[in-house]
Order: C-alpha cells, then sequence, then structure tokens
C-alpha cells in the first residue's frame, strides 16, 4: 500500500524553491477563486506551496481551511500528479466556496495539470533536444 503522508519532501519550504516556479512557470491552472503556476520537475514526486494573502483573505480561520484542503487535496492525489512544483495562489473569494465545491475545483485542477503536463513534456522544445 502506498504511503499517503505529507512529509516535508513533498513541500515547496524556501523562498527559492517560490522564486523558481514564478520565474519561470511552464503551466498556470485556473480555477474558479484560484490559480496553480507549475514548473517542470525531475524528482519525481510533485511539490506544493501555498500563497494566501491576507489581502485577498481576511480572516486567518478562511487562509488555514483553504490551505488544508489544497494540502489534503495533493495528499490523496500524488501518486497521480506528475513530477512538478506547484504553487497554488488564492484569490479574493476563495473564503465564500463551500468545502465540497473547493474539493471538485481542486480536482478538476489537477486532471486539467496532468493533461497539460503530459502534453508540454511531449512537446519538443529547443533546450530539451540537445
Amino acid at each position: 500500500m502506498p504511503q499517503k503522508g505529507f512529509p516535508r519532501q513533498l513541500r515547496l519550504l524556501n523562498a527559492g524553491d517560490f522564486s523558481h516556479v514564478f520565474e519561470q512557470a511552464d503551466l498556470k491552472v485556473h480555477g474558479k477563486s484560484m490559480m496553480a503556476l507549475v514548473r517542470l520537475s525531475t524528482r519525481g514526486y510533485p511539490r506544493l506551496g501555498l500563497v494566501v494573502s491576507k489581502k485577498n483573505v481576511k480572516r486567518a480561520v478562511d487562509r488555514n481551511r483553504f490551505k488544508r484542503l489544497v494540502r489534503e487535496s495533493v495528499r490523496l492525489r500524488q501518486d497521480h500528479l506528475p513530477s512538478v512544483d506547484i504553487v497554488v495562489l488564492a484569490r479574493r473569494g476563495v473564503q465564500d466556496i463551500d468545502n465540497d465545491t473547493l474539493h471538485r475545483q481542486l480536482h478538476g485542477m489537477w486532471k486539467r495539470l496532468q493533461r497539460d503536463a503530459q502534453a508540454v513534456i511531449a512537446a519538443p522544445t529547443p533546450e530539451r533536444d540537445t
């Protein structure tokens, strides 16, 4: 039975990890009140980082709920996600979405991410040809 934990290796932990994704994102996957920036990786497993600002989500309880639900969603689907670094950004209004709707949106985002990542990997680029 595969491990379904969320250890430190599955997280973006420092500013360098985040800036690496922000500066050179290969994909953008949009949800209703969130967006995921994705950078392809060769680690063999996905890593997740979260950005939830006070400006967009005022109450700490709402920020923490969003982060908890996103982490749980990645934890459950980590075996199906490609080897990528993901930064999920919360937008205004995410606190108004109920848990079930948020789970459905995240599931849809991960499916689009899988499809789009496979297309990017399959497409020849000058850097990968050499």
